[in-house]
């Protein structure tokens, strides 16, 4: 069968944070312009998963009046801690002087990532932009030239061996004139642009991690609004292995708490999802869980080698953007912000392209 194909000016590959900031912007710049966002979700914000502190500053540029427009921001930072976690029983809380000033979140919020994402969906649906949740974008078209033209997304109806069945439909044909990649960490086809156009050249090695992370209803007792716990050491310092935990007191008596392991660590048989659970008993976390009741859990690889593990964002017919390429601000443990600014830069530069 041959596939279908339908015509973008822009196609954006993911419905993240970067993905839905760039679409926005598009149609804030020219709203003549047609604008596509593929995600592979079932609804916008299904795959997404992050603690999450959120600096505000790429959505004040990019949507100015957001607190009336309902923007799921409601729980500022009160209070941060840090602490050095030694044993189960033992951690060392740092002083205000020696935690790094980038690590300091007086001005920021606590959010769920989700929400914000369905609220940014919303936003941009009201500009005109089209909405594809259910589809992952399986494979990058090209031209002849070698200039990306689009993606395809995956068949349906084949059989475990890859052949087709009675129900078989071939994947849909998405041309652009420029498309933007937003998957997220370690994105199947960020991976294939950057190994086809060579944008890693000069780079150092990317680093990983893998963060795992809960989402608790907790005793409104123990409930601190606005309260962020960040944390090293302890468990993960037993096998020579490095990281970093938090845990944010949401509203509602909601508490996310979280692992991330670097994925460097030299024991084979360390299991992260193992060290996670003995992380919850650690006693600074556990005085806040004990009694509550887990609501939901999941799991991500986080980009996190920074500035210097940055690939080249632009190639011929597109950009990568966010978590894709790399711009999580490490240092700040923060990287929506980034993402998002990294869509509203990509949708200038396409609006100015596009112009000449």
């Amino acid at each position: 069968m041959e596939r279908e194909a339908m015509d973008y000016d822009v196609v954006v590959v993911g419905g993240g944070p970067a993905g839905l900031s760039a679409a926005i912007r598009l149609k804030q710049l020219n709203p003549e312009l047609s604008v596509m966002v593929l995600e592979k979700g079932s609804e916008i914000g299904a795959h997404i998963l992050s603690g999450a502190l959120f600096e505000t500053r790429a959505l004040d540029e990019l949507l100015p009046d957001w607190p009336a427009k309902g923007a799921p921001v409601t729980t500022p930072v009160s209070e941060d801690r840090v602490f050095l976690y030694r044993s189960e029983t033992s951690a060392v809380k740092l002083p205000a002087f020696a935690v790094p000033a980038p690590m300091h979140n007086t001005g920021n919020w606590i959010i769920s990532l989700g929400s914000l994402c369905r609220w940014l969906a919303e936003q941009a649906e009201a500009l005109g932009v089209e909405i594809f949740p259910g589809f992952a974008a399986a494979e990058v078209l090209y031209h002849e030239d070698g200039t990306v033209k689009g993606v395809a997304t995956g068949d349906m109806g084949r059989d475990k061996h890859g052949e087709p069945k009675d129900s078989f439909q071939p994947g849909l044909e998405l041309h652009a004139r420029y498309t933007l990649f937003a998957e997220g960490a370690r994105g199947q086809l960020g991976k294939e642009l950057i190994a086809r156009y060579d944008l890693a050249a000069g780079t150092t090695a990317q680093h990983y991690g893998l963060g795992i992370k809960e989402l608790w209803q907790i005793d409104p007792a123990k409930h601190r609004p606005g309260l962020v716990v960040h944390g090293a050491g302890w468990p993960l310092s037993e096998h020579g292995a490095t990281g970093g935990s938090f845990l944010y007191h949401l509203d509602d008596c909601q508490v996310a708490v979280g692992l991330i392991a670097d994925l460097n660590y030299a024991n084979p048989y360390l299991s992260p999802f193992e060290e996670f659970q003995r992380f919850k008993l650690q006693s600074e976390i556990r005085k806040y869980l004990e009694g509550g009741k887990r609501l939901c859990y999941g799991a991500r690889a986080i980009t996190k080698g920074g500035l210097n593990s940055l690939p080249k964002q632009s190639f011929p017919g597109g950009l990568l953007l966010g978590c894709d390429a790399g711009t999580l601000n490490f240092a700040k443990i923060k990287g929506v912000h980034t993402a998002m600014k990294s869509g509203m830069l990509a949708a200038e530069t396409v609006h100015a392209a596009l112009q000449s």
